[in-house]
């Protein structure tokens, strides 16, 4: 089953046997060093009924993460739905520089914008358990599946909070905002194509050049930041000096990009001077 399974999603799945070992671990309930150790078993009537109503979703173009409901970030393993981008492995360099940023024994305050999963605050509170993280999003469909999250993996030094960017936070102040905001441009011909034509439209897209949701952060940003609070933006490949610039004017010191394990700009910083 595992290799006529990955026979049919070759012709559109990039990755056909690993796509073929999770349907498996998931039908089956199994660690892949059980579905391997199990390669005998064979699947009852049930698991094959659910078995091909997946594959037929994923030869659809579903991604996996939807299907098995699930996907690993930051070593840990977070429920995903169609409400919530999944969790990608270039964002744990927004998650590496917020940890940087931080000390590990001091009592930091973090707010995530568009916090989606919950992955990047999840990932931050449970390496930080001194922490107090924030966790804002405007979706109520989001913050379930974060709050599920966080209970699951027993994260409890985390709070999440419903609104629109910095609205729920009030007269807040961080030492470290961060976010991986919606950033892909109208129009974006990325958008009709592999996993991001079935996540939510509106955690993608930003305005014609992708930057609406970065200004409205960077503007209202340093209101929210302690003095040497820092500002943390994941964005697209290209956007590294334009977001620069918005930083720079609207005043925030020691602006850098940092590189992912690709070479790409893909986490831009800040820091507020006062």
């Amino acid at each position: 089953m595992l290799d006529e399974t990955a026979r049919r999603l070759a012709p559109t799945s990039p990755t056909p046997r690993v796509d073929a070992e999770a349907l498996l671990m998931h039908v089956c309930g199994l660690t892949r060093a059980r579905l391997i150790t199990l390669a005998d078993t064979p699947l009852s009537p049930e698991q094959d009924r659910q078995l091909e109503a997946l594959i037929e979703r994923r030869c659809n173009g579903e991604p996996v993460a939807y299907l098995v409901g699930a996907r690993e970030f930051w070593s840990l393993l977070f429920r995903v739905s169609p409400a919530v981008l999944i969790p990608r492995p270039e964002t744990e360099l927004l998650v590496e520089q917020t940890l940087a940023s931080l000390s590990p024994t001091a009592d930091s305050s973090i707010a995530d914008l568009g916090t989606g999963s919950g992955a990047i605050a999840i990932a931050v509170a449970h390496e930080r358990p001194r922490c107090r993280v924030v966790a804002v999003d405007a979706s109520g469909d989001a913050l379930e599946v974060a709050c599920d999250n966080a209970r699951r993996l027993g994260v409890t030094n985390i709070e999440f909070r419903q609104g629109d960017w910095f609205a729920p936070l009030a007269n807040l102040r961080f030492d470290a905002i961060v976010s991986n905001p919606p950033y892909i441009r109208i129009g974006d011909p990325h958008l009709v194509q592999g996993d991001v034509r079935f996540e939510p439209h509106a955690a993608l897209v930003s305005g014609h050049d992708g930057l609406d949701a970065v200004r409205r952060i960077v503007a209202d940003a340093r209101a929210h930041l302690h003095p040497n609070g820092r500002l943390l933006l994941e964005h697209g490949y290209d956007q590294a000096q334009a977001i620069a610039e918005l930083m720079q004017r609207a005043g925030f010191d020691n602006v850098a990009a940092q590189r992912d394990l690709a070479g790409h700009a893909r986490v831009t910083t800040g820091v507020n001077p006062c």
